[in-house]
This record gives C-alpha cells, sequence and structure tokens, in this order.
C-alpha cells in the first residue's frame, strides 16, 4: 500500500494529497513532524535511521520524524510514530516549526514544512528496525561536538532543529 502526504502551502494550509516518494520525486512541500525526546538527565535520544530507508540512511537524527496520514491531526501522528518507531510514547509539546529544503540522492527532495515537539522519557526505548538501525541517549556537550566535527553523521533537518531545540531547553 503505497503511503500519502499532505501538500501545504508555505502557511501549512493543505493543498493537496500527494503519494509519499512522488512527493520527494517532485520537491512539493508537504506537512511534516519532528520529535526530539530528553530524559531527566538532559540527555538526547537520537535514533540511527535504518541503512535501507529511502533517503538520509544511516544518518543520526531525533527521536522521530514522519509525516502525518491524509486527515490525521499533527501531533495525533505524532504520538503514533513515536510508538511505532521507537516503541514508547509521551507527553509531546509543539515548541515550533520550520520549512526547509534538501536534496538527496536518487533523485528525492525534501520539502517540508516541519512541526517539532518536544518530550521527556525516562523509560524503556524498543525501536522498529525497519525504522531506526541503532539509538542512543548522549549529552548535550558531546552532541554539540559530535555535530561540529561530523556534520556528515546527522539528517539535514535534525541540523537546521537542533539549535532552536537547545535554544528552547535551555530556557526552561
Amino acid at each position: 500500500m503505497k503511503e500519502h502526504v499532505i501538500l501545504v502551502d508555505e502557511n501549512d494550509n493543505q493543498i493537496g494529497i500527494e503519494e509519499k516518494i512522488k512527493a520527494h520525486e517532485d520537491a512539493k512541500l508537504h506537512r511534516a513532524f519532528s520529535i526530539f525526546i530528553f530524559n531527566s538527565k538532559g540527555e538526547m535520544l537520537l535514533q540511527q535511521r535504518a541503512c535501507d530507508k529511502y533517503h538520509s540512511g544511516c544518518l543520526w537524527t531525533n527521536a522521530t520524524c514522519s509525516h502525518p496520514r491524509p486527515g490525521e491531526d499533527v501531533e495525533d501522528a505524532a504520538h503514533r510514530r513515536l510508538q511505532e518507531e521507537m516503541g514508547f510514547d509521551c507527553a509531546l509539546k509543539k515548541e515550533f516549526s520550520f520549512i526547509y529544503k534538501a536534496e538527496f540522492d536518487h533523485g528525492l527532495t525534501e520539502h517540508e514544512f516541519d512541526h517539532v515537539f518536544i518530550g521527556t522519557y525516562d523509560g524503556p526505548v524498543h525501536p522498529n528496525s525497519d525504522e531506526a538501525d541503532d539509538y542512543k541517549w548522549i549529552d548535550m556537550e558531546m552532541l554539540i561536538n559530535d555535530i561540529q566535527e561530523k556534520p556528515e553523521n546527522y539528517t539535514v533537518w535534525f541540523k537546521i532543529a537542533f539549535d532552536n531545540v537547545m535554544e528552547r531547553e535551555q530556557k526552561l
């Protein structure tokens, strides 16, 4: 069964629906979300995307990133995908959104209106092997240093959202 994404304008108003891979081939702006999870020690949960993903395989990124289904509320989709990808759910708060466009291999382009959610969780993590090859909790100082030293190991959207997420976390 083919997956579909919600096409949006630059104000996140729905303007259509498109098959997911076609939307990425045609670089159409579509709705997405990214979830950042912290534990009580202030560490961030990262997942290493499955190496056979259609783009950005083997790269490290935030806990979960995906697209809501047509007719699905973004926050409901965030909870659904957190459970499907990482095997847990927790309270999430929408913090901000941003638009980005990045070209990848195989003629694919991510052009997303990305809603960013942040949550706190201290329980077990059970990643879905179809989505993530690995995961880790990482100290913020170590993560900042690693992104600076090896930015090619991280997804484009993660690096874009990371600074904004860190600013918000430091204010708490």
